[in-house]
Formats: structure tokens, C-alpha cells, sequence
């Protein structure tokens, strides 16, 4: 899916799967991806090292293939998320988001003017190069744009009803091992505190009519988490599953 197309999904109430990006940065890494149906790719800059530079390829060769890109940059500063944006992202996922001040200041480094502060150059990668009006340019820009916000602590919990009223947010992205971290039990995912936090999380994006995703590298628990109401759902990222499936077959073949 384009992000017009996921947008549209998720406001049908539809629930889209994707993966994450941490390690192979390789040439073919989204044409690998999108063989085998992912919605969207979710490339990683905050856990990854990746650079702009890294980006940038990872950009050029996910836009051709009509397949939704998005970017965690590394924290909420204009500067991380305006290039990557220029890159080609078709979104970002900014880490640790709080506040609603913080929330502001990422839909306001989204988007163009009249809906925000972006900074304005076309004809270059996140246009495709392509000249044009650039009126039209801003509304496309502005109208298939995904600001997502990270929300990894207590206070982003907290504050989610006010995060979501900045307008121009339009995912929440569910941080669960930072979460259960600032909640002092590590980790402890099956605690009621950190059930109880999720369960937050879900009704209020329910009640705001907003799509709510988070990873897992468990296909049962993925199904879970869909039927507790998520709709953007990150199975696994590329290292892992590769990991677990050279374990397994290594192991199987050793047995053998």
C-alpha cells in the first residue's frame, strides 16, 4: 500500500500488516519485502545506526515500488525528521513523544503550509523529481503524509487523550519494551499495570478514531493484538526473522 491507501484502510476500520528495518540495508532489502505482501515498511534510525545516507537508499528503492515507507528517526527534532521527509519517507514515527507539545511540534514538521511549518523544496526525491504546481504539490504532500507518534512511557499514556487532540497526528505507535521499562518492571508484559496501560492506549485511539500498531514477533500474538483493536501491525524485523528461521533450520538439519 501507498500511505493514501493505508490511511484509507485504517479509516474502513482495516488492519494492515507490515515489518521493521533494523540491519540490511541492502540494495534489494524492499523488493524482498514487498514479495511477500507486507502493507508498509518501517525503516529504523533511532536502534539501528542508520544514517541519512542509508535512508536515502533505503527511500530510493522502497518509493517505486508503491509500498508505504516510514522512518523513526532518532528523536523529535525538526532537523531529523524534515530529512528524512525530503528523502522520500512517506512518514515518521518519532520516538518518546509525551506531550502534546511534542506531538505539535512533529505534525508541524510534517506538513506544508497552512497545516504546518515543513520546510518547501521540489523537485527532488520525495517528489520524484518531478516538476509541477507546487500548490498541488503541497496538498498531495500534506493529504498523504503519516505523523506518527511513539508513545514508550507513563506520561505518553497519561497524555494520550491531549497528544491526539493536536491535529494532524495520525498514528499512535505502541513502545512496549521502553513502557514497561518506565513503568520499573522490565519487560513484565503480563503485569496488570502494563495490560492495563495497553488497554488505555487501544480506547482511547478507539475513541479518537485514530489506528493504534505495535510489533510482535509472534504471528498468535499479532492475532491478539488485532483483536484487541489494533490496526497497524509490525510483524517482527528483517534480523529476527531471519535469526529464528536459520536457527530453526540449522537445528532441524543438526537433529537430522
Amino acid at each position: 500500500m501507498n500511505s493514501l491507501e493505508l490511511k484509507a484502510a485504517w479509516q474502513e476500520g482495516k488492519v494492515t500488516v507490515g515489518t521493521w528495518v533494523f540491519e540490511l540495508n541492502t540494495p534489494g532489502i524492499a523488493r524482498l519485502l514487498a514479495s511477500t505482501g507486507v502493507d508498509f515498511i518501517i525503516y529504523d534510525q533511532e536502534h539501528s545506526g542508520f544514517g541519512i545516507d542509508t535512508i536515502r537508499g533505503l527511500l530510493a528503492q522502497t518509493r517505486p515500488l508503491n509500498l508505504a515507507a516510514l522512518v523513526r528517526p532518532p528523536a523529535i527534532e525538526y532537523h531529523l525528521i524534515a530529512t528524512v521527509l525530503d528523502a522520500g519517507a512517506s512518514g515518521v514515527i518519532p520516538p518518546n513523544v509525551q506531550t502534546a507539545a511534542e506531538a505539535k511540534k512533529i505534525a508541524d514538521a510534517c506538513r506544508y503550509y497552512p497545516r504546518g511549518n515543513r520546510g518547501a523544496s521540489f523537485s527532488i526525491a520525495h517528489d520524484d523529481f518531478l516538476s509541477g504546481n507546487v500548490a498541488a504539490k503541497m496538498q498531495a504532500a500534506n493529504d498523504g503524509m503519516i505523523c506518527g507518534v511513539l508513545i514508550e512511557s507513563g506520561q505518553g499514556v497519561e497524555n494520550l487523550e491531549d497528544i491526539l487532540a493536536v491535529e494532524g497526528v495520525d498514528l499512535v505507535w505502541v513502545g512496549f519494551l521502553d513502557l514497561s521499562l518506565s513503568m520499573g518492571i522490565p519487560g513484565q508484559y503480563r503485569e496488570p499495570q502494563f495490560e492495563n496501560a495497553i488497554s488505555r492506549i487501544v480506547e482511547v485511539c478507539k475513541a479518537k478514531n485514530k489506528p493504534a500498531g505495535i510489533l510482535s514477533n509472534d504471528p498468535e500474538q499479532c492475532k491478539k493484538y488485532i483483536q484487541q483493536g489494533f490496526q497497524c501491525i509490525c510483524y517482527g524485523g528483517e534480523l529476527w526473522i531471519l535469526q529464528r528461521a536459520l536457527t530453526e533450520g540449522i537445528q532441524a538439519i543438526r537433529r537430522g
